[in-house]
């Protein structure tokens, strides 16, 4: 077992220059292949051609006791279906009640943008929502895997109405006269097998919120964790043991201390004695960059949402596109 002082002389090491000599011998510069966009385009139209009977599934066991009132415009399936294609194609809730006009016109339904909004914090469709992703993970196999986690932001636009809120949450921001801009918290774990988010968590106040809402969720998937690799910012003593039974891979901060358990102890032993080993496992928690990256360019950066709840299904429903995109990768 190493010293505290050997990890620390080795962190001073990579720094210095063991980071920079690995990254030299081991990194490679991904090419831009002239079929990617094909192949990209490809996976869209597979995956659309193939959403319905995943949507009919989804939907078809979820009975909700109605209240007394006016019936609904739209079955859950519709709902869901609205939700999926106002997310992929991007527009604002009264464009896209434009484009309505064509997609509805077969069945007669009168669609305003104030129903299209709704649909962000309705149960039934969350409930499909979640429903769906857990049917493409088991449809993959998705269900032992070795993964990395990372988290993003996504920009909002929030009107001075939302000001107070957003500073109850101690969000930094920048004010003009009349809107601020925050972020919206996102962590998600991918399974780097098949590049599918397998659980996530969001949050308007911290990264650490947001991850701690995913590994909540992901205790309730079943899938197991064989391997993980997390960033510097999820390297506590508490949050690695909690991975007890797996193999996780962080670098240690600079303030690392050794009394903490067996498990972290041999954790930062590994990282010590074979450190290009260790670093080149950690470095495939390079695939979540990439991949957030790749939502945001299919499925946008910005989130036009301001309720919380309607912020978060904003983001389940990238997570469901990008999984339904890599069913058929």
């Amino acid at each position: 077992m190493v010293t505290e002082k050997a990890v620390k002389r080795k962190l001073k090491e990579l720094d210095k220059f063991l980071l920079a000599r690995y990254k030299k011998e081991f990194s490679f510069k991904r090419k831009n292949s002239p079929d990617y966009e094909k192949e990209f385009l490809k996976r869209i139209k597979l995956a659309i051609k193939n959403m319905n009977p995943l949507i009919e599934k989804a939907t078809a066991r979820i009975k909700i006791i109605k209240e007394k009132g006016r019936p609904a415009k739209l079955n859950l399936k519709q709902k869901l279906t609205l939700i999926l294609l106002k997310q992929l194609i991007g527009k604002s809730n009264r464009m896209m009640t434009y484009l309505l006009d064509i997609f509805f016109m077969a069945f007669g339904i009168d669609i305003s943008y104030k129903t299209i909004e709704r649909l962000y914090s309705d149960d039934e469709v969350r409930l499909a929502l979640h429903n769906l992703c857990m049917i493409i993970l088991k449809k993959k196999g998705v269900n032992e895997i070795d993964s990395c986690g990372d988290a993003t932001g996504y920009s909002l636009t929030i009107k001075t109405y939302y000001r107070d809120y957003a500073q109850k949450l101690k969000e930094k921001s920048k004010f003009s006269d009349d809107k601020k801009k925050i972020f919206a918290y996102k962590f998600a774990l991918m399974d780097l097998s098949s590049k599918m988010y397998v659980c996530y968590g969001t949050s308007l106040k911290s990264e650490k919120d947001a991850y701690e809402k995913a590994m909540k969720m992901l205790k309730n998937t079943g899938i197991k964790i064989k391997s993980i690799r997390l960033d510097r910012y999820y390297s506590n003593p508490g949050d690695v043991n909690k991975f007890k039974g797996n193999k996780i891979y962080f670098i240690p901060k600079k303030n690392v201390t050794m009394q903490h358990g067996l498990f972290w102890n041999e954790r930062l032993t590994e990282f010590v004695e074979d450190t290009f080993g260790y670093l080149k496992e950690y470095f495939k928690r390079n695939n979540s960059e990439s991949g957030f990256a790749e939502d945001k360019k299919l499925l946008g950066w910005k989130i036009t949402q301001k309720r919380e709840d309607r912020i978060d299904m904003s983001i389940l429903t990238k997570v469901v596109w990008r999984n339904l995109f890599h069913l058929y990768s």
